[in-house]
């Protein structure tokens, strides 16, 4: 299972490097694992025996970080618009029925995907087509990624109180302790993308290192309620595209507002 995961975690640094030094080739790469994680996250509510309107939401989900690639807006936070439009058609889409029981979840949960996965992931574009937005994007990247990696080693060596068991048996505090360490690691590697002061570094490393866990821990949490262990099995030894950008999810937007309104 190292060796998997070793070796997965090299193409996909490989893979980052052939892709962030165009940021169009980036905002498609968003797309394509936006696209792929909405799969997967309504693939396993299947699973549960949850209807959704799948394909409808992942076609939302697609065309929201393609608009902003492209750079597509009708209003200054035209994503909103967008949303509240696809509220209406999903009930709309609810008078078709030849039953009424279980339209709640179906609209509820198809929504929810959209807005967890891919709104919040579209963020990765909109902080790549800001100025000096390639630094940026890799600065997300290694504070976000490193507290994975510092989790997973720390955790495993020396990992010995539960975190949260009821979640995710196999997190411990310790493992916790060492990812938040390897994210301001990480937010210190990236001062030159960041250029802010020492202690503005370690700041934005603990924030972003303790939000990039809720999120592992968020997947973690839908996961044990769906009742399987990996979203896909793409990346041998670290599972599918969900289970390798769901500590991102948090990051990315609030890095993008982070930049915009105090590191500008």
């Amino acid at each position: 299972m190292l060796f998997k995961r070793i070796v997965s975690s090299i193409l996909l640094v490989g893979f980052v490097a052939g892709i962030v030094f165009v940021k169009e080739i980036s905002g498609l790469a968003v797309v394509v694992f936006t696209v792929i994680g909405l799969y997967e996250f309504f693939t396993m509510l299947e699973k549960k025996g949850i209807m959704v309107y799948k394909y409808f939401g992942i076609g939302i989900g697609a065309i929201i970080p393609i608009s902003i690639m492209l750079r597509f807006e009708l209003t200054k936070n035209w994503e909103l618009l967008f949303i509240l439009l696809a509220v209406i058609s999903l009930i709309l889409m609810q008078f078709n029925r030849r039953q009424n029981s279980g339209t709640i979840v179906e609209i509820s949960t198809t929504l929810f995907g959209v807005l967890y996965i891919s709104w919040f992931f579209s963020f990765m574009i909109k902080v790549r087509y800001l100025e000096g937005g390639m630094g940026f994007f890799l600065a997300i990247l290694l504070i976000a990624k490193l507290g994975d990696v510092g989790a997973y080693l720390i955790g495993s060596r020396f990992g010995k109180t539960p975190l949260f068991p009821r979640i995710s048996p196999k997190k411990s505090v310790e493992g916790s302790v060492g990812g938040l360490i390897f994210s301001v690691a990480g937010a210190l590697i990236a001062r030159p993308f960041l250029q802010a002061p020492l202690w503005h570094l370690v700041f934005l490393g603990l924030i972003l290192g303790i939000l990039a866990q809720a999120g592992d821990l968020s997947e973690s949490l839908m996961k044990r309620d769906c009742e399987i262990k990996d979203s896909g099995k793409i990346f041998p030894g670290m599972g599918g595209v969900l289970d390798v950008i769901d500590s991102l999810l948090f990051v990315a937007p609030v890095f993008y507002f982070y930049v915009n309104s105090i590191l500008r």
